[in-house]
């Protein structure tokens, strides 16, 4: 059965012709209108379908549908072939816009102007062959990284490569060829340590701070929210009554967006030290901005101000380790669970789904720092095995 059919708000052709179903997609929205005119269109088709006179090519010029059939008007069928790259990846990237946050549009679009683009730019999408896409994940490899190193991580590598893997899936669906990408594997990324604080360094860092950053850094330790929804967290999401923070934006580059999963929308409790900063920030600060921590202006606190003006200068004066200011998250969670607090209540309120990560990433920490190391099975079996036994013999 022919239909006009809606893809992400765009229209596209669904029929069939000499037996297989064809899909043909256009860049017009889905109005009234648009329909209207696409579907005289698609009946013209079908008549000429009916007739014997369709010829693919002259109404879907560049299809590669158009060289699977054989034209029975007595011309020749066109030859086939598919948008270049630098044409697709724009219809494939406005598509998809409606879908992503901002931050993750910037990144995507950063991806395709410095990387896909240049690289693949007026090669026919349907060409490509895996050699291709090694090729490019090798020249990736050759390329200078960011913070100091010397080529980009196999983390970048493996998300530039996935991006491409997503526009070609996309493509082999619409013109019908394989994506050669399916069976890459992705490069093996080293696992990253964490380095959290021990609890007297957390006491040292919080009260040498500056003063306008104390309360800052206190709900920052001692909460585990990621940087993005502490500078982003506004004063409507703080419940003193119920003593929780409703995680429920981020600020991301600057602009307010929906949290980095569902699964980060969440209440986390406030402790007491946490309870008694953000009163004295309240009593400070909330006539000057909607933002629980902010500027002079009442603009969030920026991420690059912070770390580079207050936070690395002050582990500097302490003598202590440079860390991230991200540190302050992986603190959070090792101090929770070196309290004995419940593992699914810890993976709560760092915003994970399940304890898997919780468990992978900070596991080590905790019998370091509640000596529950496995000493207490060991006198229990030693204090067994050193014992005599009584053994009974068979009569």
């Amino acid at each position: 059965m022919s239909s006009i059919r809606n893809n992400n708000g765009l229209l596209f052709f669904d029929f069939r012709y000499q037996g297989h179903r064809c899909r043909e997609y256009t860049k017009l929205a889905d109005t009234a209108a648009n329909r209207k005119t696409m579907q005289k269109v698609l009946d013209k088709i079908e008549a000429e379908i009916t007739l014997g006179t369709f010829d693919y090519g002259r109404y879907f010029q560049g299809s590669k549908n158009a060289a699977r059939f054989q034209v029975t008007n007595g011309s020749n069928a066109q030859s086939s072939s598919t948008p270049i790259y630098k044409v697709f990846v724009e219809t494939w990237y406005e598509e998809n816009l409606p879908l992503w946050r901002r931050s993750h549009a910037a990144t995507i679009r950063s991806t395709l102007d410095k990387h896909i683009v240049p690289w693949f730019g007026n090669t026919e999408i349907g060409n490509t062959t895996k050699a291709d896409v090694l090729q490019f994940r090798a020249e990736l490899a050759k390329l200078p990284g960011r913070g100091g190193n010397s080529t980009l991580s196999p983390k970048t590598i493996n998300r530039i490569v996935q991006i491409l893997g997503q526009i070609l899936e996309e493509a082999a669906d619409r013109y019908e060829f394989n994506n050669p990408a399916t069976k890459i594997k992705r490069l093996k990324q080293p696992r990253s340590d964490i380095h959290p604080f021990s609890l007297e360094q957390v006491r040292l860092l919080i009260a040498s701070i500056r003063k306008d950053y104390k309360n800052y850094l206190t709900v920052r330790f001692f909460t585990g929210l990621r940087t993005g929804e502490l500078n982003g967290l506004k004063w409507k999401y703080v419940d003193f009554e119920r003593r929780q923070i409703l995680v429920r934006e981020t600020i991301v580059r600057g602009l307010n967006e929906y949290t980095k999963t569902d699964g980060s929308q969440r209440e986390v409790d406030m402790c007491q030290p946490v309870y008694e900063a953000l009163k004295a920030q309240k009593d400070s600060a909330r006539d000057i901005s909607e933002y629980v921590f902010c500027n002079a202006e009442g603009e969030p606190i920026d991420v690059d101000n912070f770390t580079n003006r207050v936070w690395y200068p002050l582990l500097r004066h302490l003598g202590l380790e440079k860390r991230r200011p991200y540190q302050t998250r992986h603190t959070a969670a090792t101090l929770w669970l070196a309290a004995g607090e419940n593992p699914e209540w810890v993976a709560r309120q760092l915003g994970h789904v399940n304890t898997i990560m919780l468990f992978k990433v900070y596991s080590r920490f905790i019998p370091n720092l509640t000596r529950q190391d496995g000493s207490a099975f060991d006198r229990i079996i030693t204090g067994a095995m050193t014992q005599p036994m009584e053994v009974q013999h068979g009569h």
